[in-house]
């Protein structure tokens, strides 16, 4: 009787739902639909169906009202063809929904008042983790963990930008959709020279976690420049950990996996990126694993292998395709808003470049988060031992404008010079040290930027081991963007990067401290939309 009345119960309970449900019969003709969003709004399942087959599906907060924003999906896929739109519940913003091939808001792209000017951020909605980095026939590619539909997290697709320079990035249809086996959660790619896989010479290969009732790892496949992604029939191909980072290791002719378990970070070896054996694991780290080789001061014959997570703590030490030996650590090289970085595979220079996420606010924009901008991961010897660095790539020199450049002055001396800096886009360096007292600060537009603290040895906040004992002669480099400032301190032993905070005034730069500046370079830069 109770099994009756439960029953009886769940099919009202279905027809109800199943009553409140809405469809939406789109004949596409144009590139996107343009879909209203209010952040008020209680979000409601969307299923994006074609025939009988549910495509994707995601959670949005479809407008009851007047929308803050608009988001798109690019449905040029589907051209010429019926696509149904399943909703959960009905709102008012249904109706509003329109096809269109342009998305709204595309006259203003890349000219809104807070969008960075030289880093990276998704036309809409929200990024996260970088993912798949991997130079391929004269791009670098940068997937990312997505959701197109809000500027909060949620609803994880891989979102797909290439680059030729590092600098200008062109921003492509999204690359993975959730699925049957979960949302699309971190990964990698590789480029499998050798068809190991048996998907073809040079295909590009990416890794990544679904993350559905539980985590499983999973893959897809290109051969028409990380374009398209199909997705392999035998997913997944490992179980529950998640994150896997892949690269091929040369000495034993063997493709090496680094997956997150549980505070642990485990290898995993394969012959073909389909079957994966077990090898090892490494206590003492969380998320998004990294792990390969530079060399010492720049000696090919002196290397060291780096193993990092998300938070950018790391250990060096030694690797032999199965095991990864820690010589000591773990020591940071990173503090502030980066998270999660990853680094290219298969670049032609042999450059170790690495990308993070920038967990920064984007203040009214109908785009939330950011990744930071590129930089050149290098292993040199100091007093402490060997530490790596952090520096911004050498391409940055292409955005340089108007140069401004000085030699041997005071603190007040300086500030008097930096009144003819213009633009809010800024690259400095300087070599400065603090004469008399214990601290000195970079301010902008009012606000502190850096901060050093002698006393407790932190610049923000962060632990600093001056080179020279006794020293407090510093060289500083700063990337300054609309809405985020980068600093480079010790030629990239430290680096801090954090969201730049509302104008208090209209000053530029300044330095606030008793400081000499043995140099001073202050380049403006163009943006990388113009």
């Amino acid at each position: 009787m109770r099994y009756t009345l439960f029953l009886l119960g769940f099919m009202v309970i279905s027809l109800i739902s199943a009553a409140q449900m809405t469809v939406k019969e789109f004949n596409i003709e144009s590139q996107y639909l343009n879909i209203p969003v209010s952040m008020e709004q209680e979000r409601q399942m969307v299923k994006f169906v074609e025939g009988a087959d549910t495509v994707t599906y995601s959670v949005i907060r479809i407008s009851d009202g007047e929308p803050d924003y608009w988001v798109f999906k690019d449905v040029s896929a589907w051209k010429g063809k019926t696509l149904k739109m399943v909703f959960s519940r009905h709102v008012k913003g249904l109706d509003k929904i329109y096809q269109s091939d342009r998305f709204a808001g595309q006259d203003s792209l890349y000219r809104e008042i807070n969008r960075p000017q030289f880093h990276f951020t998704t036309r809409r909605g929200w990024i996260n983790d970088p993912n798949g980095l991997v130079y391929h026939n004269g791009e670098y590619h940068l997937f990312y963990q997505h959701n197109p539909y809000e500027t909060q997290w949620e609803n994880m697709h891989w979102g797909h930008a290439v680059s030729t320079d590092l600098l200008h990035w062109t921003e492509l249809n999204t690359a993975l959709y959730p699925d049957t086996l979960g949302t699309m959660f971190s990964g990698s790619a590789v480029i499998d020279h050798n068809n190991s896989a048996g998907w073809g010479k040079d295909a590009m290969v990416a890794f990544y976690t679904a993350a559905g009732r539980k985590m499983t790892q999973n893959v897809a496949w290109s051969l028409d420049n990380g374009r398209t992604l199909t997705k392999y029939d035998g997913n997944p191909i490992l179980g529950p950990d998640r994150d896997p980072k892949v690269f091929w290791y040369e000495p034993a002719k063997v493709w090496v996996m680094v997956l997150y378990d549980d505070n642990f970070l485990v290898i995993y070896n394969s012959k073909d990126l389909k079957s994966w054996e077990y090898k090892s694991r490494n206590k003492g780290f969380y998320e998004c694993p990294e792990l390969f080789e530079l060399a010492v001061d720049g000696d090919q014959n002196n290397r060291k292998w780096v193993m990092y997570g998300a938070s950018g703590t790391y250990m060096t030490g030694d690797f032999n395709g199965e095991v990864f030996t820690p010589d000591a650590g773990k020591y940071f090289y990173s503090w502030g808003s980066q998270y999660a970085a990853q680094t290219f595979n298969n670049t032609p220079d042999g450059r170790r470049i690495q990308i993070g996420w920038g967990r920064i606010e984007q203040r009214g924009m109908p785009f939330n988060q950011m990744m930071l901008f590129p930089a050149e991961l290098t292993l040199r010897t100091t007093r402490e031992g060997v530490r790596l660095f952090c520096e911004p790539v050498r391409e940055i020199g292409k955005l340089h404008g108007r140069k401004h450049s000085w030699t041997d002055l005071s603190g007040a001396e300086a500030n008097e010079k930096l009144h003819a800096v213009n633009g809010d886009l800024l690259h400095l360096k300087m070599d400065i040290g603090i004469v008399g007292w214990w601290t000195f600060e970079v301010l902008y537009r009012g606000n502190s930027l850096l901060n050093f603290d002698g006393n407790f040895n932190r610049f923000n906040g962060a632990p600093y081991t001056c080179d020279d004992p006794g020293s407090l002669r510093f060289k500083v480099e700063m990337l300054i963007d609309r809405t985020s400032v980068e600093a480079f301190i010790g030629n990239g032993k430290l680096f801090i990067s954090e969201g730049l905070k509302p104008a208090k005034n209209n000053d530029g730069l300044q330095i606030r401290g008793n400081t000499w500046v043995y140099s001073m370079e202050v380049n403006e830069l163009n943006s990388v939309y113009q």
